[in-house]
């Protein structure tokens, strides 16, 4: 059975009830790694100003999934998708139109996108590794899922057992430190791409990627910590342009 969120104070209209349509209301997801994939109803003027800071500050893909109902104002619903909300619907929008914008609405957020992007570091799906300023990290297929799992909600925690299950397919946690290992390798290659911190460890043990205004951004010189090895011969080579420089002078 299909089912939908109900994000406002009062009752659901009548008019946008998607009860009417077979499907089932149901209870708000806090749990983080246990939102499921159904659209989320709201109407603006229905919310506390509590509950409005905390829609604008949801995550993108949380945001995404939510349907904002009975906005008047067409330049209200342009502020609004500019946000990042799903969709932004008239009053007299129809039962029958929310329900396939609803449907629509899963089935984008279903869709997992090629690339994400945090600060200077890009992930790409389909190579399965990091890239930054267009050179790859070489991720282990396993550090790339790490990664790109804590990427779904950055500043979110995940628990050590929600990263097993999702990466590692484990209904229960294993007596190795596999975790653990793969997080330290992970860290090890963005420290040498100059993104150490990117990952942070939790005192109950949990994992989530640092906020996006708190990545780091690309150095301005174009010279990356992992570029380090190449420009050594450099910085022989201009030592010695400026020894013989000196000498010259003195002669």
């Amino acid at each position: 059975m299909r089912r939908f969120e109900w994000l406002a104070a009062g009752p659901i209209p009548a008019a946008w009830d998607l009860r009417r349509l077979g499907w089932r209301l149901t209870e708000r997801v806090r749990t983080a790694g246990d939102d499921e994939l159904h659209p989320l109803l709201a109407m603006p003027h229905g919310l506390a100003f509590a509950e409005w800071l905390a829609l604008t500050g949801a995550a993108p893909r949380r945001r995404a999934r939510i349907l904002m109902l009975g906005v008047g104002c067409s330049e209200e619903r342009a502020r609004l998708l500019r946000l990042g909300f799903g969709d932004a619907l008239p009053p007299g929008a129809q039962l029958e139109e929310v329900e396939a914008r609803a449907l629509q609405r899963i089935e984008r957020a279903g869709a997992l996108p090629r690339h994400r992007q945090l600060g200077a570091l890009r992930l790409d799906l389909l190579a399965r590794d990091g890239m930054l300023a267009g050179r790859g990290l070489a991720l282990h297929p396993r550090e790339f899922a790490l990664l790109w799992r804590l990427s779904d909600e950055p500043g979110t925690p995940v628990s050590a057992e929600v990263l097993l299950r999702d990466v590692w397919r484990l209904s229960f946690r294993p007596e190795t430190n596999s975790l653990a290992v793969h997080i330290s390798r992970l860290r090890a290659k963005l420290r040498v791409a100059g993104l150490d911190g990117l990952i942070e460890t939790l005192p109950d043990g949990a994992y989530r990627l640092a906020q996006p205004g708190a990545l780091p951004l690309p150095p301005a010189s174009g010279k990356l910590a992992l570029d380090g090895y190449l420009r050594l011969g450099e910085e022989s080579g201009e030592a010695m342009h400026q020894q013989g420089a000196g000498t010259d002078h003195a002669v």
